[in-house]
């Protein structure tokens, strides 16, 4: 079988989803866009051999609407004849875009492919898509009869489940702040981050975040429908310890080894082994666990066989309960930093968190890479990648 190799991975550095952000004023199909030319651009490619690309977007209305993966093709200058589509598996969406693309590879149908995503938070906020509509449908609500609850309410119930305390959460999203910085002041993310205008850095980092100034934050989602439904929630999720809101995008060229060595090109990675799951919709975010074990008994190998690990920071006790739950090692966990630093413009988070682990992998002569990233609706993603 021929292996799925990673060429190259790109993304726009983060901008805050809320206007005035630093790229509140570029059109989503924009950002999209200005990877997807810097991806072929930066590896000397001709556009017209690339046979699909497959972006993740989540709000899929308004300026995000009509397949902007195809608009984004268009705007980027390929060729008419590059196809496109737009898939939505909630924050994981570029992370599938990820695996359909390496298993179109793998079964012989693409020998080049590009994966992608993108999110304007700002301009489409979150929600959008379902705003003014009833999303559930009859006989979802006779299986679910109180009715399904939002993230955050998840995110509080994991955190009771998992005894995790409020300090303990400020404590990693501080790290995680404290890591990003590092890298960037390092230059960790120079060889990742494309420009767009004069933004190549990430706004959503903030160098100087301490857990003693996060302890000073109220927490979120006291006043959320259904929130009074579980009275053991003791409320400790804040803006602090979650993910912010965030506009970004973020592609993968993806092609099979022998076309990559017949175009003069050096892969960085491959596609070693893929994993998808479902799990409690309540609960929602903890599918990470589940979705990790599958990926490692594919492959054979174990939690301290991987080099690196990027599990997306939703909320905090996403990472924090699978770091417990697979007994991982702290260091090697989100290493350069998270999405409560590194934003999760949610349809772009996929191939975000791709790019940011090849990079450390290549940096620290890293040899396996996981990523893992929850789901609405309640599901997860994991993919092991093998640095070439």
């Amino acid at each position: 079988m021929n292996d799925a190799v990673i060429v190259d991975v790109v993304r726009t550095g983060s901008g805050k989803g809320k206007p005035g952000g630093a790229l509140f004023g570029h059109h989503p199909v924009d950002l999209l866009a200005t990877v997807l030319k810097a991806l072929v651009e930066r590896n000397g490619l001709d556009p017209a051999l690339v046979e699909d690309v497959i972006g993740g977007c989540v709000s899929q209305s308004g300026e995000q609407s009509l397949n902007i993966t195809r608009t984004a093709v268009l705007a980027a200058g390929f060729p008419e004849t590059v196809p496109a589509t737009t898939i939505d598996r909630q924050c994981g969406s570029s992370q599938q875009a990820a695996h359909f693309a390496a298993q179109g590879v793998l079964a012989g149908v693409y020998d080049v492919v590009i994966a992608c995503g993108v999110e304007s938070m700002s301009r489409v906020p979150m929600g959008s898509s379902a705003r003014g509509a009833d999303p559930s449908g009859e006989l979802l609500r006779l299986r679910y009869p109180e009715g399904l609850i939002q993230q955050g309410i998840s995110a509080e119930l994991l955190a009771v489940r998992w005894k995790l305390e409020r300090g303990e959460l400020d404590a990693f999203s501080a790290r995680s702040h404290q890591r990003a910085a590092a890298t960037a002041a390092a230059g960790g993310f120079a060889n990742e981050i494309v420009p767009i205008g004069e933004h190549v850095t990430d706004e959503t980092v903030r160098p100087g975040t301490t857990a003693e100034g996060l302890a000073g934050l109220k927490p979120a989602f006291p006043g959320a429908p259904g929130a009074e439904r579980f009275p053991e929630i003791d409320w400790r999720i804040t803006a602090g310890n979650s993910s912010p809101l965030t506009d970004g995008a973020s592609a993968a060229l993806i092609m099979s080894a022998a076309t990559a060595q017949r175009l003069g090109l050096r892969p960085r990675a491959r596609f070693h082994s893929f994993a998808v799951t479902g799990s409690d919709p309540l609960l929602m975010l903890d599918g990470v666990v589940a979705a990790t074990h599958k990926v490692l008994d594919r492959c054979g190998l174990s939690i301290g066989d991987v080099d690196a690990y990027e599990v997306n920071e939703a909320f905090a006790p996403v990472p924090l309960l699978w770091q417990h739950a697979l007994d991982a090692d702290p260091e090697r966990l989100n290493p350069r930093g998270g999405a409560i630093a590194l934003g999760h413009p949610l349809g772009a988070s996929g191939t975000r968190l791709l790019t940011t682990l090849v990079n450390h992998l290549e940096t620290t002569n890293g040899r396996y890479g996981l990523q893992t990233m929850c789901e609405g609706g309640g599901m997860a993603n994991a993919t092991l990648i093998e640095r070439i």
